[in-house]
């Protein structure tokens, strides 16, 4: 009995020991459960303040250019608009036109009724349908020149009320379309300019301290490469004076050197009020799709300003670019306009030294800046 009784405990011990092992392997698999998903939660590093700024340059830009597709929208929806004022209004003159054809023919049919002979003619007129007659030729031999006259009328009147009247539907569901692109568009402006805003307002006190100091830098580049255009632009138009005043010596001209034509004196005065309007809006507020006289976006300061010289200019920065005649960088004068990103969503009036007045953005002033803050695309010389 001892001997049985001593072989019993070691199966004891062993039931007590494999619990605690499997316990054990349990515990260590969670263990790297729980690190492994931890690692996966783990939240993605906060961007530098200069993948910020990159990052909020590009929603500003992308902000412009959904701004120019406002414009464009805007523009397309007021044109659409007054076409389909003018065909609803053509319309409704044709009713008219149509009506008096109608009470044209009612006279002849109410004529022959009170005569007491209800002729061909006169069935024709009190008819339902009268188109099915019209195909009639032995009812058009039997009516009177004036009768047939106001028939041949009313047959014109209806076509062209009834062509007017299909142009009209179509320019209501063109309408319709532009309007939804201009909804579009300022939903896309919206969002742009509320996703920069929130990147911003995240950024601590001292990031947002780098960030200007970032703009400075920027800012400080941009005025430098436009004080060596300026001494470019200097040194070619003394060399410029240089040829001209030896060109009139030896033509024995005298020593003036004035060589402008009527043509380029009208262009200086132009520009000069450009100019001048451009500076009497510095200080007023960015707004897009605002085109005056309180506040301004870029294309549509550049477009008062001309219009304040006389020159009717587009709308949209697109479409600005593909007016008057080009001009390099270098050739820049006074009152042109440059445009700026390979979309060509931003604009400025060129004032001179390399740089330009513009409306730069949303939460910004109308102001003077260097043309190499941005990208340049080219530029043009609207008159």
């Amino acid at each position: 009995m001892p001997a049985l009784a001593s072989h019993r405990k070691p199966r004891t011990r062993v039931r007590t020991t494999a619990p605690a092992v499997g316990l054990t392997t349990a515990a260590l698999a969670s263990v790297t459960l729980l690190s492994t998903q931890s690692a996966m939660a783990a939240p993605d590093p906060k961007p530098g303040v200069e993948d910020v700024q990159k990052k909020v340059d590009d929603l500003y830009r992308q902000a412009g250019t959904a701004t120019q597709q406002y414009n464009q929208a805007k523009e397309a929806s007021a044109a659409q608009r007054a076409k389909v004022d003018a065909l609803l209004n053509d319309v409704a003159k044709r009713a008219d036109k149509l009506n008096d054809a109608r009470r044209t023919l009612g006279t002849y049919a109410a004529a022959q009724y009170r005569s007491g002979s209800i002729t061909p003619s006169a069935t024709f007129f009190l008819a339902d349908d009268p188109q099915s007659y019209f195909d009639q030729s032995q009812l058009m031999d039997r009516m009177t020149s004036r009768q047939q006259k106001a028939i041949t009328d009313f047959r014109t009147q209806q076509a062209k009320a009834s062509t007017k009247r299909a142009e009209a539907v179509r320019s209501l569901e063109t309408l319709t379309t532009t309007q939804t692109t201009l909804r579009t568009s300022k939903q896309n402006v919206q969002k742009k300019l509320g996703e920069a805003r929130t990147l911003l307002s995240k950024l601590t006190a001292e990031e947002k301290a780098r960030l200007a100091a970032i703009e400075r830098k920027k800012e400080a580049e941009a005025r430098r490469k436009a004080q060596e255009l300026a001494k470019r632009q200097a040194a070619a138009k003394a060399e410029a004076d240089r040829k001209a005043e030896e060109a009139a010596k030896g033509s024995g001209g005298g020593t003036g050197t004035g060589t402008g034509t009527g043509s380029d004196s009208s262009a200086t005065t132009k520009a000069e009020k450009v100019l001048a309007f451009a500076r009497a809006q510095l200080g007023k507020p960015y707004v897009w799709g605002a085109t005056g006289p309180a506040s301004y976006d870029c294309s549509g300061l550049t477009q008062a300003a001309w219009k304040s010289a006389g020159v009717d200019i587009p709308r949209t920065t697109w479409d600005q670019v593909k007016i008057g005649t080009r001009v390099a960088t270098a050739d820049l004068r006074p009152g042109d306009l440059v445009f700026f990103y390979d979309d060509i969503s931003h604009v400025g009036i060129y004032k001179g030294d390399g740089m330009m007045i513009h409306a730069p953005k949303p939460g910004a002033n109308v102001r003077e800046e260097s043309i190499y803050y941005m990208p340049i695309y080219g530029s043009v010389r609207p008159a």
